[in-house]
């Protein structure tokens, strides 16, 4: 399975969770072993003040007879003090559901089948189908984008959770057809309530964890456009960038936003560099294995009524925190901490 396929159903699976009112967060660090895709992926999956983190293992399909060589690949001994291991698939049988429990191995589907057990924590649904209408999950690629562009709009601008559903779809820049679905999605996970007939977010960090998470799942791969070499990656903070056409994220980003970080590659938000900013900087395309004085360059997902937030040449701090925690760099991951506590812990409070 390749990990594009892998991260589908890890994050379809994520999604499925949360529509039985869990709150799940998704880590992921890619690799390889032996011709199958294999992930370090760390799901924490929460009810209230109860919960556990476990290690993901995704596997496209588990029958009944696959079973037994599955629950031997996942039983090979692990270190003392790793998280234990959830089979992640795309859609577990009631008979398969039933033996996998009776074996205790732990698993969750994208049709929201699952078994949990964990202190404080118990979850076993069997029997659903993929296409179960009586499922009120969404777990389409498609649907998924649109969900995180709204909740990423919320994030930026807490009032537009009461505005009408074309201002939210322009701010978000989604048809405003997907508004009402995404928002109902959003209640029944717990990142809205309506009080007084007035929709209201949810914010807090763990929101704003879980959306940056899944952000790095979804959108960042996939609005990546180009990578560049740039002979004056050192003066980048000399290059003027037009703000209504090109922004600051990542790294570069933290550091405008007053971060003790030396940028070890350049982000910028734009649909297309101008060709003086090309020509200036002597920018040339770069390979997938360069990372040496490199610029990436990613497509903004948001509406134009998002483009006045965050500093005038930076995109919104809420997106530089996603980038930098996408990393996974502990200088990064240290930056990302200094602009949750100067930028965004008064608006997103730790529990």
């Amino acid at each position: 399975m390749n990990a594009q396929k892998a991260s589908t159903l890890l994050e379809k699976a994520a999604q499925a969770l949360r529509g039985h009112g869990l709150m799940v967060s998704v880590q992921k660090q890619d690799g390889s072993e032996e011709g199958r895709w294999r992930s370090a992926t760390c799901l924490g999956v929460h009810k209230d003040r109860c919960g556990t983190d476990y290690a993901a293992e995704v596997r496209c399909k588990v029958t009944s007879d696959s079973l037994g060589s599955v629950v031997t690949q996942l039983r090979q001994p692990v270190d003392v003090g790793d998280p234990p291991l959830l089979l992640i698939t795309d859609h577990v049988t009631r008979p398969v559901a039933h033996r996998l429990r009776e074996q205790e191995q732990q698993f969750a589907d994208t049709a929201g089948n699952a078994y949990l057990e964990a202190r404080g924590l118990f979850v076993y649904v069997s029997g659903r189908k993929p296409d179960d209408r009586r499922s009120s999950v969404r777990t389409d690629k498609g649907f998924i984008a649109s969900r995180l562009k709204v909740l990423f709009a919320l994030i930026c601008d807490s009032e537009l959770a009461a505005a009408p559903y074309r201002v939210l779809a322009g701010a978000a820049d989604v048809s405003p057809r997907t508004v009402p679905e995404v928002l109902a999605d959003l209640q029944r996970d717990g990142s809205l309530t309506v009080v007084d007939r007035r929709r209201r977010l949810n914010a807090s960090k763990r929101l704003l964890d879980d959306w940056a998470q899944a952000y790095a799942l979804g959108l960042r791969g996939s609005g990546l456009s180009g990578r560049y070499r740039a002979a004056g990656f050192a003066a980048w903070a000399d290059w003027q960038l037009n703000p209504a056409q090109a922004r600051w994220g990542g790294e570069p980003a933290a550091t405008l936003l007053a971060c003790d970080l030396q940028p070890s590659v350049l982000t910028i938000y734009a649909d297309k560099l101008s060709a003086r900013l090309v020509a200036q900087q002597k920018l040339a395309a770069a390979g997938p294995v360069a990372y040496q004085n490199l610029l990436e360059v990613r497509k903004p997902f948001w509406g134009r009524s998002l483009s006045s937030i965050g500093q005038r040449d930076t995109v919104p701090p809420a997106l530089v925190y996603a980038d930098l925690l996408a990393t996974g760099n502990p200088r990064c991951l240290a930056a990302a901490r200094a602009i949750y506590e100067v930028r965004l812990a008064r608006l997103f409070p730790e529990a």
